[in-house]
């Protein structure tokens, strides 16, 4: 039973870091420009707020669900202008050297906490949680175990999207030269930054 539902939070964390969004394009650039343990690094945040999100879901907690929701316009604003930053900073940024400066355990923490934020600030995930769950009959977890376990799954499934991710685009790093990494960056910081204007001009639209 519970190998059942720890394999169903696989396939559930799978399917929903899998859409590719903000985080994705940020995954991608940064495992090109930086390598591949600051791709990974920047999916493991994406990757801890969606077991973040699913264990909100799965133990039932709509007090907290409600709260987060409630607060969904300063969340997605907060979330939106540092979308804008994160995006005018890889625009202007130079093609890294690749060396273990760039890689070091400061860059790789600030990788996943920008994701983790970035993520935690789209409190409507936990609806495709819900969503999701009420698809597999795991609507309700009928126990705290069963419920951790979920939870457990959902985050490994997430983030083996965002080792596969992350690994297969490092490999391309290697055929790529500085002119080539700057012309990510310029693209990269552009999607980047329209996500940003996009997830501002639903937060200011909701609350009209």
């Amino acid at each position: 039973m519970a190998l059942g539902v720890f394999f169903k939070g696989l396939i559930i964390g799978f399917a929903v870091a899998a859409p590719v969004g903000p985080i994705g394009v940020l995954c991608i650039r940064r495992s090109l420009a930086e390598g591949r343990e600051m791709g990974l690094a920047t999916g493991l945040g994406a990757a801890a707020a969606d077991a973040f999100y699913g264990g909100i879901a799965a133990f039932g907690l709509t007090a907290i669900s409600n709260l987060l929701v409630g607060q969904r316009f300063w969340l997605g604003l907060l979330g939106g202008l540092f979308l804008c930053y994160l995006g005018i900073r890889t625009f202007t940024s130079e093609a890294a050297t690749g060396t273990a400066e760039t890689r070091n355990n400061g860059s790789l923490l600030a990788a996943f906490v920008s994701t983790f934020f970035l993520t935690i600030t789209n409190p409507t995930t936990i609806f495709s949680f819900v969503a999701v769950f009420a698809a597999f009959g795991l609507a309700a977890s009928p126990t705290y175990l069963s419920a951790a376990t979920l939870v457990l799954g959902v985050f490994f499934g997430s983030a083996a999207w965002w080792l596969l991710l992350s690994t297969g685009v490092a490999l391309f790093r290697s055929a790529m030269g500085p002119d080539w990494i700057r012309t990510i960056n310029r693209l990269s910081g552009i999607v980047i930054i329209a996500f940003g204007l996009y997830s501002l001009a639903v937060s200011l639209g909701n609350r009209s």
